[in-house]
């Protein structure tokens, strides 16, 4: 492992299977402090050269009064490095230094008033009584030895904990989401007053550090990359070239389902950037296939190993290639590991999966530890123009998916002409960025309309916009209605074969942001 990355001061979080966990990552990276989820159970020596310079205890859905709740080791705490335990992870604090718990007669869930007791450390300037989100089942009947009430609720005498000799703290509350008015103040305080972190993990150390790795791992080797003209494998595409050059070979396929304009406008802008680029155009395959296909899922089954042919095929007219990249981020990795054990498979892009094992290529994965946010710092950070890196994310299916029913070029093409019309109009009145994805989608189905004096009988295309910090929870985008109203006018009057056009509604859950 290289200097750079041994260097790096970092915290470690214990996961003990929180649906927050990823939120905990989240809030410590945006305070420019690296930090990486790991199973509670993992080895730790596998960190013993790793920069890190304290412990986060993630929450969990057992309760320590389960006979297989999960548990450290006995020698975990006998470190001096520092620990704050938030929900489950301060129960575990409490009941190893010989406090008792119970569960709670009334379980806390939700908004609740905090009073802070002792104002140092993690509380240091944090208001006497702020609002913070509750979520526990066990409450601390007894004190654990050495430690002292930090914080309570009203209906929670002790809200959280502190041992400041041996610099180790329990929040029975959660610091991480949004609910908690001081959260982002108290994790820092624990980063930097308690941990003495820097705060150095910006996105030049964060390209200096992906560079030195992808170097140690690749040596004078030769990568393929599936690129697929979105942020992710763009951004990893330009560390893979700054790494090694022209030993990169980055595949760009036009498969037929990309938006308008797309293949032609990414080429120059990656050409232009010095990627060593491979496009190919193999829309008439891809679509021969897709024939007469309507299932969603089937759609998919034949677009994955399309994709592997085209790249297989590729792949032989450069000659021997020792690597395959992928855009694989840090959500990704995460969902893939159980917090009860090791890792499981991880999950491979749309278009490569199922290559590395038929091509017997060792995986590069520059992006794994870094969110959607990261990698779009990371990209300015390169030098990717801003249109580029705001854009929102498109499906790896392309419109095979959002054209519902059977995939034809004259279908696709209906779509791009509408799609294009509203993301234009979206950044006419300057409210793109506000919306984390839009996009039209094409319907199997006709209606009834008049245009002039004729009836006529064409297309339903709808509009989908929404909001979201993470795409896992997602609402609809409140636009205007003139708004939508001029975009609908302008799609009906300058789209050939669409009379109507509908706006989706829907939250995720219970629907998808995708429709297909």
């Amino acid at each position: 492992m290289s200097d750079i990355v041994q260097q790096n001061e970092m915290i470690l979080i214990l996961d003990f299977g929180s649906q927050y966990t990823q939120l905990i990552a989240r809030r410590i990276r945006e305070a420019q402090v690296y930090c990486e989820i790991v199973p509670y159970n993992i080895d730790r020596s596998k960190y013993a050269n790793r920069n890190v310079r304290g412990y986060v205890l993630s929450g969990g859905p057992s309760s320590l009064s389960d006979r297989d709740a999960p548990r450290l080791d006995n020698g975990f705490f006998d470190t001096d490095l520092p620990i704050l335990g938030i929900c489950y992870g301060m129960g575990l604090i409490a009941e190893q230094f010989g406090g008792e718990l119970s569960p709670s007669h009334n379980r806390e869930y939700g908004r609740a008033h905090l009073e802070v007791k002792d104002r140092h450390a993690v509380f240091d300037g944090i208001p006497t009584r702020s609002q913070v989100w509750m979520s526990h089942g066990d409450s601390i009947t007894k004190m654990p030895d050495g430690f002292n009430v930090a914080a309570s609720t009203d209906s929670l005498p002790v809200a959280a904990i502190a041992d400041h000799e041996k610099k180790i703290y329990g929040l029975q509350f959660h610091p991480e989401v949004h609910h908690t008015e001081e959260g982002k103040d108290i994790l820092r305080n624990f980063l930097f007053d308690v941990c003495g972190l820097k705060g150095d993990w910006t996105a030049e150390s964060l390209v200096d550090m992906s560079v030195a790795r992808i170097r140690e791992q690749v040596g004078d080797g030769r990568v393929l990359l599936g690129i697929s003209g979105g942020v992710d494998s763009t951004v990893a595409a330009m560390l893979i070239h700054k790494a090694i050059g022209n030993n990169l070979h980055a595949v760009f396929v036009n498969n037929g389902l990309l938006r308008k304009n797309e293949f032609t406008d990414v080429i120059e802008m990656l050409t232009g950037l010095g990627i060593n680029l491979h496009p190919v155009d193999a829309s008439d395959l891809f679509l021969e296939r897709l024939a007469g296909i309507t299932d969603p899922e089937k759609k998919r089954k034949i677009i994955g190993p399309a994709f592997i042919d085209v790249f297989e095929a590729e792949a032989e007219k450069i000659g021997e290639v020792d690597f395959l990249a992928q855009g694989t981020l840090y959500p990704d990795v995460i969902e893939s590991v159980s917090f009860k054990g090791p890792s499981v498979t991880i999950k491979t892009h749309h278009n490569v999966g199922g290559l590395k094992e038929r091509m017997k290529l060792k995986l590069v994965e520059p992006l794994r530890e870094l969110f959607k946010d990261e990698v779009r710092e990371l990209g300015r950070a390169l030098g990717l123009p801003e249109s580029f890196i705001g854009r929102h994310p498109f499906p790896g299916p392309g419109l095979a998916v959002r054209v519902l029913g059977e995939v034809t070029r004259e279908r696709c093409d209906l779509l791009r002409e509408v799609d294009a019309i509203f993301m234009e109009e979206l950044h006419n009145y300057n409210i793109y960025d506000d919306i984390w994805q839009a996009f039209a989608v094409l319907l199997p189905v006709k209606a009834v309309g008049v245009m002039g004096d004729e009836r006529t009988y064409e297309n339903v295309v709808a509009l989908r916009a929404v909001t979201s910090t993470d795409a896992m929870t997602a609402d609809w985008a409140r636009i205007d209605y003139d708004i939508l109203a001029h975009i609908s006018n302008r799609i009906i009057r300058n789209v050939k074969g669409v009379n109507r056009v509908t706006y989706d509604i829907s939250s995720k859950p219970p629907a998808t942001i995708e429709w297909e």
